[in-house]
């Protein structure tokens, strides 16, 4: 039966969220409809009911957010998932999740914009995602998969960081990713233990103490989370949670970049088109190589300025008009030179357009021999 652990089954990336999402023991999804990442709540509503867990489709994004906040200040595992034009909907509400440090998992399925733009895939959400939308310059944890088998596996990664440091966690996917089917190991992961929700609002008799519990995420008004003594404490404590986390969870992955003169940085589906292209590139006696970020929050900045202090030079590769290669230009620091290939380069200027192979290592040619008229 699809589903068992140990089992192996040909599903879609947005299908692979769920079975991600209930190896991770994920209690509840609130969430509402839209393109393209509609199947991530069919799975749900599917599956999820029948093993005792909670699905509810909600009236709004904005109410799908404000039910994963009472459900997480309850000490459940909870979820929702959403595209692009929903995303802007949750901001008020992730700011308050990260204010209530409460910890949860929202999925993004990136499509074109800005606004409604279009119901394909895209990648121009890095921004929103990175420098976050609601107010107060708080962080989520931002993982990037690019694979039907990273997607499963980061759920329950992302579940795991959430609890750890009581943080939201983004995993970011795109319309490609998340409709493409691939085979998928289902498993179940280990990360280790995280720490108990003794702050959990369930009631009184829940807790050992038999103490009252509660959530708020307006320090002006209450006294501060987390028992500090003031206000201003309390955004050290985060600071220093956010430190923590840049300490010990920046994650990348590099291919062929031992040698390599010219380093690709992309993440998502564009990633594998560069590893493809690099073979190629590699066959022909060009040294080039590819950065992939794993967590786009935190950023792998040692990373690429070690890349930089080895005399290397950058091609970012991202289907959007350029909004990764902000994080690149912040890495160098004006030392190294960049140069960019993005959604004007896709092989059909469509919303059915992508970024494909050959494009990109037509890019390389042309960086590794600039006299070269190919």
């Amino acid at each position: 039966m699809v589903g068992l652990l140990g089992s192996k089954t040909l599903v879609q990336g947005n299908v692979a969220v769920g079975w991600g999402a209930l190896n991770a023991s994920c209690d509840g999804f609130f969430g509402y409809p839209i393109t393209p990442q509609n199947e991530i709540p069919e799975w749900f509503a599917r599956e999820f009911p029948k093993r005792g867990k909670v699905f509810l489709q909600t009236q709004s994004e904005t109410g799908a957010i404000m039910m994963l906040y009472d459900g997480a200040a309850a000490g459940f595992r909870v979820m929702t998932s959403t595209s692009s034009p929903g995303w802007g909907l949750l901001q008020e509400g992730m700011s308050h999740l990260a204010a209530a440090e409460l910890p949860c998992v929202i999925v993004l399925v990136q499509r074109g914009g800005p606004g409604q733009g279009s119901i394909r895939h895209a990648q121009m959400d890095y921004l929103a995602v990175t420098r976050t939308g609601g107010g107060g310059g708080y962080k989520n944890i931002v993982m990037a998969p690019a694979s039907v088998q990273e997607i499963h596996d980061m759920m329950q990664l992302s579940f795991h960081l959430a609890d750890k440091y009581a943080n939201p966690v983004i995993v970011l996917s795109d319309g490609i990713l998340g409709l493409l089917a691939e085979t998928l190991e289902v498993r179940k992961l280990d990360f280790g233990p995280v720490p108990e929700k003794t702050w959990a609002v369930k009631g009184r008799d829940c807790h050992e103490d038999k103490a009252r519990r509660y959530v708020h995420n307006s320090p002006s008004t209450a006294p501060p989370p987390r028992g500090c003594p003031n206000y201003v404490s309390w955004l050290g404590h985060l600071g220093e949670k956010y430190r923590q986390i840049t300490d010990n969870e920046t994650r990348s992955e590099e291919y062929l970049c031992d040698d390599a003169d010219l380093v690709l940085v992309a993440y998502g589906y564009p990633s594998r088109v560069c590893k493809e292209a690099i073979d190629i590139a590699r066959s022909e006696g060009i040294k080039a190589g590819l950065v992939r970020p794993v967590t786009l929050w935190p950023f792998p900045f040692e990373v690429l300025r070690k890349k930089m202090d080895r005399g290397c030079r950058f091609l970012v590769v991202e289907d959007s008009l350029g909004q990764l290669i902000e994080d690149v230009h912040l890495a160098v620091q004006g030392r190294a030179q960049i140069d960019f290939l993005g959604l004007l380069d896709r092989h059909l200027l469509t919303d059915g357009g992508m970024i494909l192979p050959g494009r990109v290592l037509q890019e390389i040619r042309r960086l590794a021999c600039p006299c070269s008229t190919i």
